[in-house]
């Protein structure tokens, strides 16, 4: 082969690589929030393999009041990686290889799309690989699906205006839910459907409120337990909103809109009535005017799961800006 058939092969190389690289960007990822797909030899998904996917990326999500997986899954041979899988938005493909190996692949097929390889010689090294990786794993992933449900939403929401006067932050708010409770410091915000609701609460309240030193969660409690006292509450006088302690509660602390936050979800209930369910709520602090930011979200469902409810409403929560 003579020199310019070389290079008219290498550029022929890179321009179809280019092209078939700008094909695949424009491909838009497809799937249902917190669905994965697993690409994985049968063998492997029915053995201990599998039981360890199954295991950690079906685990129950903290704070709920009934067990609901993380992510639901589905699983694929590795012979059928082609046509509608490679549009997922998340794929795990776990195999056996000549080498041990992880390593992650941003919108290679379509976009976005996060594609993470595990290959290991042995059954016994996948396992390895499975559990070092899990944790950053599932943290990208809920990264990503976070934002293909602000996306999803894009569009359907407003940014109250009296919020924004109010609380000097903007949150995108569902065009759905509407007003129920609106003074100075506090609003209620909520969705109505045929088996429950969705809610949001924001409200402020001076720094020097809160000890930020010593056992947040515990004033927290108080908090939630407080503005359930005076605005959440049943038809009956006694009936008001409380945080339920019996069930565990999980404190994290975070950063949203580059502020110091706390995130806490549990389960919530009623007083002398049979209504309870799961909420979220963060803690922002707002150095810049001296305040504490609290944002909530909690539903009430019957007979159905509750997950998707409240990815919804903790998309909505960390989409905030504040002034």
């Amino acid at each position: 082969m003579n020199k310019s058939s070389i290079l008219f092969l290498f550029v022929f190389i890179i321009l179809f690589s280019c092209s078939e690289k700008k094909e695949n960007s424009s491909r838009h990822s497809t799937g249902k929030i917190n669905t994965i797909s697993i690409v994985i030899d049968n063998q492997l998904w029915n053995g201990v393999v599998g039981d360890s996917i199954r295991n950690k990326f079906a685990a129950p999500v903290e704070g709920l009041p009934k067990e609901e997986p993380i992510f639901n899954i589905n699983q694929y041979p590795t012979d059928v990686m082609e046509g509608f899988v490679t549009k997922s938005r998340v794929i795990i493909v776990v195999k056996k290889g000549i080498e041990n190996r992880f390593s992650v692949q941003k919108n290679q097929y379509a976009s976005p799309q996060n594609i993470f390889h595990i290959t290991g010689k042995s059954v016994a090294t996948l396992l390895q690989l499975i559990e070092k990786n899990t944790p950053s794993i599932i943290q990208r992933i809920k990264k990503g699906e976070i934002a293909a449900h602000q996306e999803l939403l894009n569009g359907s929401e407003i940014i109250p205006q009296s919020i924004q006067n109010q609380f000097q932050l903007d949150l995108k708010v569902p065009k759905n839910y509407s007003f129920t409770i609106k003074n100075d410091n506090f609003v209620w915000l909520k969705k109505e459907f045929s088996r429950g609701s969705s809610s949001i609460l924001v409200v402020q309240f001076p720094i020097k409120n809160i000890n930020l030193k010593n056992n947040v969660l515990n004033q927290i409690v108080k908090i939630q337990d407080s503005i359930g006292a005076l605005y959440i509450k049943g038809q009956e006088p006694t009936s008001q909103m409380y945080i339920d302690t019996s069930y565990p509660l999980y404190l994290l602390k975070t950063t949203l809109d580059g502020k110091m936050a706390y995130e806490i979800k549990g389960t919530w209930k009623l007083k002398n009535s049979f209504m309870f369910g799961p909420f979220i709520n963060y803690l922002i602090v707002d150095n810049n005017k001296n305040r504490i930011i609290y944002l909530e979200g909690f539903c009430y469902v019957t007979s159905q799961d509750r997950r998707d409810f409240m990815h919804e409403l903790e998309t909505i929560l960390k989409g905030v800006k504040i002034y």
